[in-house]
């Protein structure tokens, strides 16, 4: 049986710019089971997603343990598709153990297992950093040490709600880190990470740019066509035209007439950010970098830490943070704009989830190759709690991780606990994971 190589782009050139494009896991890159790839790896991949203010877990945290476990209301939308229930393992009753500083102990702790890196001080609070490497760079480290799991590109940052925090230091504002002040960015406008995955024009050259990157590549679409069997090629005419969906989305397909078209940095509407519109996007542009194999690591920054978001669509008229502490002093007790923003990020993340999901990958999907973290820096915004921390593991990372469950702790485990069961999962045997007080020894063993 012939067999095509995984990381298989079709090439050409675009208005005198080289553009390649990737190709979604087809049955000829597969061995004869199906789960491997033809040269016998198995390829996984992580996501950290986050959301910043917390969750009010009064709606959060579910009913049941184990595979019997129901969803509160702010957990809810994760399970509207009732498919995506097996996926998913909600994680409760952990806390920060380095935790001093509410907002970065949360942060910190939850992402590298350590305390934050002390800046100074800025008015009534603090600036820090990250002292360590944020758990996706951690994860991209261990994966880059196996050719097989090399990619173009290492890791992909994106983000969504934009930056509305304050001047505390890197901690507020960035999600992946490298170490103190060494930040990967996150990209705000769909149209940049839709260039640099396909290679496209400059924000300068969109004025020339009116072909489809497909266009480029048409010669090698049709010659691959001929080669596969009948299922690849109904897989690649699906990938294609969800590239040619994201075109047309961005204003760069061929009935966009004007080089900054409104969708290319999805500007406010009437003075509201398009918040639902571009984590649709993003999280369609995250899902095909992962099929097409262009990266096994990648980050989306839904909102800061901290975040002053304005969630319009629940009736908030203010940032959430704010609202955060102002609705329950109010005498609001149940903070009603707060419960609608928490179910409203959360239906952001169950739309990517869903979108890992519906891509076909061998003879299961993206998410059974993937393993998602999805993870705020409090728990309750009003109180600042950094305990009964809102932690929820979602995908099967290629047979590394056993969801369908909720685990609840009932002695206060250690929030790096969940740490590294996300590295034993991906294949990385490690003792132990993140600093003194927030190091751990102990994975979560029902999930591995």
């Amino acid at each position: 049986m012939r067999h095509l190589d995984r990381r298989t782009f079709l090439r050409g050139v675009l208005q005198g710019t080289a553009v390649s494009v990737g190709l979604p896991a087809l049955d000829m890159m597969f061995d004869s089971t199906g789960k491997a790839l033809a040269d016998g790896t198995s390829p996984r991949r992580f996501v950290l997603w986050f959301w910043g203010n917390g969750v009010r877990r009064a709606h959060w945290i579910p009913d049941g343990v184990g595979p019997s476990w129901t969803p509160r209301s702010e957990m809810a939308p994760l399970v509207a598709d009732p498919a995506l229930k097996p996926y998913l393992a909600p994680i409760t009753g952990f806390e920060i153990k380095t935790a001093t500083h509410p907002h970065h102990s949360g942060m910190t702790g939850m992402l590298t297992g350590s305390r934050y890196h002390l800046i100074g001080p800025t008015r009534d609070t603090i600036v820090s950093t990250f002292a360590q490497p944020s758990i996706d760079q951690v994860v991209a480290d261990y994966l880059a040490q196996d050719p097989a799991n090399r990619t173009p590109y290492r890791s992909l940052e994106v983000g969504v709600c934009r930056f509305r925090g304050t001047d505390e230091g890197t901690t507020f504002q960035h999600l992946s880190h490298n170490g103190p002040n060494n930040v990967n960015a996150s990209e705000y406008q769909p149209i940049r990470v839709f260039n640099r995955l396909f290679g496209m024009p400059s924000d300068g050259q969109l004025d020339a740019a009116r072909r489809s990157v497909l266009d480029a590549v048409l010669g090698d679409i049709q010659k691959l066509k001929t080669t596969v069997g009948a299922n690849d090629r109904i897989r690649l005419d699906q990938h294609f035209e969800s590239v040619r969906a994201i075109e047309q989305r961005l204003g760069t397909a061929p009935q966009c007439n004007r080089p900054d078209a409104p969708d290319a940095t999805y500007p406010d509407r009437s003075g509201q950010e398009q918040i639902r519109e571009k984590n649709e996007v993003m999280s369609d542009l995250v899902a095909m970098a992962l099929a097409c194999d262009l990266t096994r690591v990648a980050s989306v920054l839904f909102s800061t830490c901290g975040a002053g978001s304005i969630y319009w669509m629940v009736g908030a008229q203010n940032g959430l943070h704010q609202i955060c502490h102002d609705e329950r002093a109010a005498g609001a007790e149940q903070q009603p704009t707060v419960h609608g923003a928490t179910i409203f990020k959360i239906e952001q993340l169950a739309y990517f989830l869903n979108r890992l999901r519906r891509v076909e990958e061998g003879d299961g999907n993206l998410l059974d190759n993937t393993l998602v973290l999805g993870t705020t820096e409090l728990s309750e915004g009003f109180t600042h709690s950094n305990d009964e921390f809102p932690i929820l593991l979602a995908g099967r990372a290629g047979g590394g991780l056993n969801p369908g469950q909720h685990i609840r702790s009932t002695n206060r485990r250690n929030t790096s606990d969940v740490l590294l069961t996300v590295l034993r999962a991906m294949g990385d045997q490690r003792a132990a994971f993140g600093t003194e007080a927030g190091e751990s020894r102990s994975p979560i063993t029902e999930l591995l």
